[in-house]
């Protein structure tokens, strides 16, 4: 079992800064990639940025391109979500996740943070 646990979500004026943290235990070695989504109440989840595992390959959506950076620390099993600039429309639940294979979906989610953007 995976076990993820995020923190770091909070209420940020439009243009600052919030960074979250995803620390992962349990069954996590050799595992694909880590990813964050977000969803708003009453609509989809959004795939906002993966890593793979090595923190060598790195995928940003259009909508936080140039403005989050994804990362990791192997040492700490922690990947990372810098968000700059941030703008009342990126307001949501955060979610970290794994995906344990190349050949599945992100199959373990944290419980969610929840980020305020204020105007």
């Amino acid at each position: 079992q995976v076990q993820l646990v995020e923190s770091g979500g909070g209420l940020v004026q439009a243009g600052g800064s919030l960074r979250l943290s995803c620390a992962a235990s349990g069954r996590t070695a050799s595992s694909y990639a880590m990813g964050w989504f977000r969803r708003v109440p009453g609509e989809e989840r959004e795939l906002l940025a993966t890593i793979s595992w090595s923190g060598g390959m790195t995928y940003y959506a259009d909508s936080v391109k140039g403005r989050f950076t994804i990362s990791r620390d192997n040492g700490k099993n922690t990947v990372y979500l810098q968000m700059n600039n941030l703008k009342p429309e990126d307001t949501a639940v955060y979610y970290c996740a794994l995906r344990p294979t190349v050949i599945s979906t992100y199959i373990y989610w944290g419980q969610g943070t929840q980020v305020t953007v204020s105007s």
